[in-house]
């Protein structure tokens, strides 16, 4: 079964679009660093400028993603160091369409990614990791971010 998913800028997404996902008590289990933020309409937007403002600064950045014309989330590649670090967050009734949404990010934006390596970080609380080999990624150990522990994986030959 297909699924047509679309991109756009985050800041292109009205901000009581982004409430639910960002305040969702399900993806915050997740998300260790939103740590006790309530967002608000300004927040959001605040948000979404700062990592829409990453194609300008790195030449790449996350989107806002619509699967079959419906808000299903964001995802896409940050610099971290030297890495593009891939991020997919979605609202819980999208969870099933990770997999798929993760390659079709990874297609449409190897271009601009050039060679520099990628990597996924996942706090502990995420424990389904088989598409993460899937897509080639292995465990690359630990690291401590602002006090949270995240597991790292890594895929070296994009």
């Amino acid at each position: 079964m297909g699924m047509n998913l679309t991109v756009h800028r985050l800041k292109d997404i009205p901000a009581e679009t982004w409430l639910p996902l960002l305040n969702h008590p399900e993806v915050r289990r997740h998300m260790p660093l939103a740590g006790d933020t309530v967002w608000t309409d300004v927040l959001a937007m605040e948000w979404a400028a700062g990592k829409d403002a990453q194609w300008t600064d790195n030449g790449f950045g996350p989107w806002a993603l619509r699967v079959d014309g419906v808000f299903a989330g964001w995802g896409g590649f940050q610099k971290e160091g030297e890495d593009a670090d891939f991020g997919l967050v979605l609202l819980p009734e999208f969870w099933g369409r990770g997999f798929a949404i993760a390659r079709d990010l990874f297609d449409r934006d190897r271009a601009s990614l050039g060679s520099r390596p990628i990597s996924i970080l996942l706090p502990p609380s995420r424990t389904r990791m088989k598409g993460l080999a899937r897509l080639g990624f292995l465990p690359d150990g630990e690291l401590d971010y602002d006090g949270h522990r995240f597991l790292k994986f890594r895929l070296l030959a994009p």
